[in-house]
This record gives C-alpha cells, sequence and structure tokens, in this order.
C-alpha cells in the first residue's frame, strides 16, 4: 500500500480533517533549504518547517550532535537526575536570557503551560490567590487548554471550544498599558509576543508596548511573561522580540528554533525572583514534570544548535533577507486583492483581502517548485538563515506571481 493510502486512512493533520480534505505531499528526504518528495518534485521551503529550521535541513553539525549522543544516552528521566547535556543547555540559556532558572519542556505549548503555572505559584507564595491573565487581542500561545486560554477567543482558531476556555483578560496593543492599570489587582501575569503576533494574524508591532508592559509589571509586580517560542533565536533581526525593546521579561518561553528543527524542545526561563520566590515558599516546588524532560538527545542538539548560530555571522544573514523581503514584496503593495505587505527579520507577510485564495496560492506555488502553508488571508514566508539568495528571489518571485495571478 503506498504511503499516502496510509496516511489518508490512518493519519491526522494539524489543523485538519480526516481525511484531509486539501492535499497531503508524501515526503522523502529533505537537504538544506530543500524538500524532496516521493515522486522526485525538489521544493524550497518557505516556511522552515513553521519557524524552526533555522539552520536548513541536515546541517553536519546538528546530525552528529545527536548521532553521537545517541550512542551515549539517547533518553534517562530527569526526575531526581541530571546529566551534561541538559545542564549545558541550561547554562547557555540562562545566558542568552538574562534568566538563571530554567525549565525544559518538550513542545512549545508546554513551556507556556508550565510558565502560565509558574505564575501563579508565584502569586500564591506571596499570598495572592490569582489566576487571571492579561494577553492581546489577536494572540496565539498554543493548543493546550491553558495556552488556549490566552490565545484572542474572538480571532483564533479556538474560539470553537467555548465555555470550555479558560476566561482571561485581552487588551489591544495599544491600551496594554490602561488594561494593565485598571486589572493589576486581579491578575497573575501578563502574556505577550514580543514584536511579531504569530497564528493570530502574522502582526508586526512597535516595540513600545513591550516599554510600557514592563514599566507597568515591575510597578505592580506582576509577571511579565514573553513567548518567544516563535520570535526566538534571531526571528526579528535580534536574538529575541523583547531585545527590540531592550527589555528582560519575568519569564520566557523559547522552542521552534531552539533545536534547530531537528526534534522537539522547548524550554521556559524566569528571573532569580520568581524561582526563589517558590522555592522558599510553603510550595516549594514547581508542579509539573514531562516524561522526556530533559531528553538527552534534544539538549545536545540544542547545544549544537545555539553554538553554530552563536559562531555565525546570521544576525548579517537576517538582515539581507529582511531587505530582500522589503524591496521585493513592496510591488505588490497596489494590487487590489492585497490588504497589506509587511515584513520583518526573516518573515515576510502579504496579506490578502479574501481568505478563498490561500489553497490556489499554495498550488501554484508547490507547481512552480516552492513550499509554501498560507492561513487564513495570510501567504507568508519565513525562511532558514542560511537560504541563498537564489533560492529567496526564487520564493518572493513564485508567491508574487500566484499573487498576481489570482
Amino acid at each position: 500500500m503506498k504511503i499516502l493510502d496510509i496516511d489518508k486512512q490512518h493519519t491526522w493533520h494539524p489543523y485538519n480533517s480526516l481525511p484531509s480534505k486539501s492535499t497531503i505531499l508524501s515526503v522523502k528526504r529533505t537537504n538544506k533549504q530543500t524538500i524532496m518528495l516521493e515522486d522526485g518534485t525538489q521544493l524550497i521551503d518557505a516556511m522552515s518547517s513553521w519557524w524552526s529550521a533555522i539552520h536548513g535541513y541536515n546541517h553536519p553539525a546538528l546530525i552528529k550532535a545527536i548521532e553521537t549522543q545517541s550512542k551515549i544516552m539517547p533518553h534517562i528521566m530527569f526526575g531526581g537526575l541530571t546529566h551534561e547535556p541538559a545542564a549545558t543547555l541550561c547554562q547557555k540559556i540562562a545566558t542568552l536570557t538574562g534568566l538563571p532558572s530554567v525549565f525544559l519542556a518538550d513542545s512549545g505549548s508546554v513551556s507556556v503551560e508550565v510558565a502560565l503555572k509558574t505564575a501563579i505559584l508565584y502569586n500564591k507564595a506571596k499570598g495572592k490567590n490569582l489566576s487571571k491573565f492579561i494577553a492581546l487581542e489577536n494572540a496565539y500561545h498554543g493548543d493546550t487548554l491553558g495556552c488556549m486560554g490566552v490565545c484572542d477567543p474572538k480571532n483564533s482558531m479556538h474560539s470553537l471550544y467555548g465555555e470550555y476556555l479558560p476566561k482571561n483578560i485581552f487588551s489591544s496593543v495599544e491600551n496594554l498599558g490602561n488594561t494593565i492599570e485598571k486589572y493589576k489587582n486581579e491578575i497573575a501575569g501578563v502574556i505577550v509576543e514580543p514584536i511579531v503576533q504569530g497564528a493570530g494574524g502574522m502582526k508586526i508591532h512597535s516595540p513600545e508596548y513591550l516599554k510600557i508592559a514592563r514599566k507597568l509589571c515591575t510597578k505592580y509586580d506582576i509577571p511579565l511573561i514573553a513567548d518567544e517560542i516563535a520570535t526566538g533565536f534571531g526571528h526579528t533581526g535580534l536574538m529575541w522580540g523583547c531585545d527590540h525593546a531592550n527589555i528582560t521579561p519575568d519569564i520566557m518561553c523559547m522552542g521552534k528554533g531552539l533545536t534547530g528543527g531537528v526534534i522537539s524542545m522547548a524550554a521556559m526561563a524566569t528571573s532569580k525572583n520568581i524561582s526563589d520566590t517558590i522555592s522558599n515558599s510553603d510550595i516549594g516546588v514547581i508542579m509539573h514534570g514531562p516524561t522526556f524532560m530533559g531528553n538527552p538527545l534534544a539538549s545536545s542538539v540544542a547545544n549544537a544548535s545555539i553554538d553554530l548560530l552563536l559562531n555565525s555571522n546570521w544576525k548579517e544573514k537576517v538582515l539581507n533577507i529582511e531587505s530582500i523581503f522589503a524591496k521585493e514584496l513592496e510591488d505588490l503593495r497596489d494590487l487590489e486583492i492585497v490588504a497589506d505587505i509587511r515584513n520583518i527579520g526573516a518573515i515576510g507577510v502579504v496579506e490578502l483581502k479574501s481568505e478563498s485564495k490561500a489553497q490556489i496560492v499554495q498550488d501554484f506555488c508547490v507547481q512552480n517548485g516552492v513550499w509554501i502553508r498560507p492561513f487564513g488571508k495570510l501567504v507568508y514566508s519565513i525562511v532558514s538563515y542560511n537560504i541563498t539568495n537564489k533560492e529567496l528571489y526564487k520564493i518572493i518571485s513564485t508567491i508574487k506571481e500566484a499573487v498576481k495571478n489570482l
């Protein structure tokens, strides 16, 4: 039986039906920026596997790290035990973020869940029984329950779950300061996506709201949580989205690019004030423990990915990508079908006025050698940092032709 036939019978894909109502492509292998399908078709990847493959595919340093570790210790429980790859990774994350207390998780959504629980425990340790959060309109923070509760219930894929979702407080970016002032005594924390809001609309903001949030959260002792899962490790042109505002949050979540897209892993990092407050209270512990927490394979490849990034001229590469996106996408702005063009760092976005054209654009791009995955009205690309100019121009020209043909 062919792979696609098996897949159609048994495999439920993300954000999809079973069997899928949209085309599923069978991938044979990957290399650098190229996805090779079972039928021999080669596609340039314009998505870097949902923001994660920041070094492209099959990078020798990352493959070596995971192969070497697999012969030593592929997994060991993290409860009551530790190991060099995980401890080293925590040290690297602490150095990169300025947040010395690190909790390793197995996915981005889990890291956000842990961050929310940590903020609640911090408040409990200080005698405050608070569980509501302020989040932003158009926010997206993941697909598990706590995460869904801080995703905009009106403008997200989670509105279907209705009363099941935790109830929180939502603010526009522009009104965030006033919202914090209004609810300062009722909230366990404030959670934001720094600079770029991802799946909630690929919106790009001025850093001013981050400065306001930092100032007020410090004033009122409210944990500020920065969800850097999509923005972190250089996607916006700086290491962290928060760096655009020159602030450090109390809690940071990271994932996606952490392992260079090789294996699932995420992390939450907090200030020493938060970890000490919880640890020295009657609560004493953080009540969370994934089975695969601190997995040695994931930890080893994350260490290699961070080293690879820091030892490269990634800022120069991302700036080059940003300038090419800015210049080449601009001539789509005046098309009747286009609502907006925007870009930052390794991210380029074409927002259409209608949601009905996404599949047409995707089909055209695939037929012409480019893999994209639009959602709703958004045709966007987040590329690996080592993409060649030729490959990037191919992605952009194909997207432009697809949009102009609508």
